[in-house]
């Protein structure tokens, strides 16, 4: 009966059972505590439900304010997409609408244990790869933040996990030498970045480290070096359309996106905290939304990019004290003052900070114990932690910024467990490859 119910509670399907089951008990208390009017309403009125209200009525790809501003390039184009084939089935701001749009999240939460327990299983045996999916299925952020953040954070944070798994296993040499495997690879990235625009920064970084561990880097191999190309040009050309789009819009090259510029305004300035938008910010702020109107989009965030380089090259002192409490913002989950927020918040506030705490504590040793063993996998894991959360330190740092990182925290915390319980043992090591020690 014990090995049944270890291997029962090991099984993927048995972890994703039980993650969804958790998130939709979460999701029915949440709505049984909000008024539904409110809640087909108030979640949808940020940049992706204004977008979408805008696709479904016939307007395109436009206007993230409520008001008709004419085309954006707010954001990559799957999310809206999404939330707009919802608006025209349940109907525009309808709490069944909310319902669709929280439901879709809640399936891509449980979703991502899958990738996490074939990752960890990759990295450090089964036992890492349950130890990963049970940990994400169980993490606070990742049970609420599909009903209380209507935008792409839960699909990337899926697309993320997908993408280290992928990473790691097209790194294998039994797969590395299939075209197909490197095809389904870029079509991957392309979905991803069109879906998040903030999972590109990983391309070059995930591919270059497949491509040098399938052995398409060296000088022997290099005519493997055509497969690894395949999967960049491939994502590349998923990105294409969309940046044809862009340019025949606004006449600029916009390859992806277009907010950096005012990213760096709300994020730094005289009332800038480091994680809330200082009220600058022109969904809320109707000085600033007017200004947007009068510019045009490709426009205002030229003059908000300079607005914003000017102030940090005459406040040297205070940028560096704004990226400090970014930087703090991103390992603690979203908070500049986790021990002060920790003492005044509720029950629950407290549990996830201490959380997120743990979670970056646990991470930090994983890649330290994966260093010291020379870990064949530790890369990808290790640079997605170090080059994912870079421009946030210099625009903002919300919570739901840190969530897409969370799974390759949450790898490296059961690579840490692992490694602890393994410590005088052989560490697994994917097939094909000699275990290392």
């Amino acid at each position: 009966m014990r090995r049944f119910l270890l291997r029962a509670a090991s099984a993927p399907a048995v972890i994703v059972a039980v993650s969804l089951a958790v998130r939709l008990w979460s999701l029915f208390g949440y709505t049984s505590h909000h008024l539904h009017q409110a809640l087909g309403t108030i979640p949808f009125l940020f940049e992706p439900g204004n977008i979408a209200w805008s696709l479904a009525n016939g307007h395109g790809f436009s206007s993230p304010f409520r008001v008709d501003t004419g085309p954006t390039a707010w954001m990559t184009p799957a999310w809206p997409a999404l939330l707009a084939a919802i608006f025209r089935i349940f109907g525009n701001y309808t709490y069944p609408a909310f319902l669709a749009a929280a439901g879709v999240n809640v399936a891509f939460s449980a979703l991502t244990c899958l990738p996490m327990y074939f990752a960890g299983e990759r990295i450090g045996g089964r036992r890492a790869g349950a130890a990963a999916a049970w940990l994400w299925a169980i993490f606070p952020t990742a049970i609420v933040v599909p009903y209380e953040s209507l935008w792409d954070t839960s699909s990337a944070a899926l697309l993320m996990a997908m993408l280290l798994w992928s990473t790691l296993a097209i790194a294998d040499s039994r797969h590395s030498g299939r075209t197909f495997a490197w095809y389904t690879y870029g079509l991957l990235w392309g979905a991803a970045i069109m879906t998040s625009a903030s999972l590109a920064s990983l391309l070059p970084f995930l591919i270059g480290w497949a491509a040098w561990r399938s052995g398409a880097l060296t000088p022997r191999s290099f005519e493997k070096f055509e497969k690894p190309c395949l999967a960049a040009g491939i994502a590349v050309l998923c990105c294409l359309p969309w940046t044809v789009r862009n340019y025949a819009r606004f006449h600029e090259l916009v390859p992806l996106r277009s907010v950096m510029g005012v990213s760096l305004f709300v994020g730094n300035n005289d009332h800038a905290d480091g994680v809330n938008t200082a009220g600058l910010h022109p969904i809320s702020n109707q000085t600033e939304r007017n200004r947007y109107i009068e510019l045009g989009e490709i426009a205002y965030m030229a003059e908000k990019r300079d607005e914003a380089l000017a102030y940090m090259a005459s406040h040297p002192a205070r940028t560096m004290q704004l990226t400090a409490a970014r930087f703090l913002a991103v390992w603690t989950g979203g908070s500049i003052d986790a021990f002060g927020d920790f003492q005044r918040g509720s029950p629950w506030s407290r549990w996830v900070i201490f959380c997120e705490l743990a979670a970056t504590c646990a991470a930090l040793t994983g890649i330290v114990l994966l260093l010291r063993r020379r870990h064949p996998m530790a890369f990808p894991l290790i640079a997605t932690v170090v080059v994912f959360p870079l421009p946030y330190y210099i625009t903002i740092a919300p919570a739901r910024y840190r969530h897409p990182l969370e799974p390759a925290l949450l790898l490296l915390a059961a690579a840490a467990a692992m490694l602890i319980c393994q410590t005088g043992e052989s560490v697994p090591a994917p097939a094909g490859r000699k275990t290392i020690v």
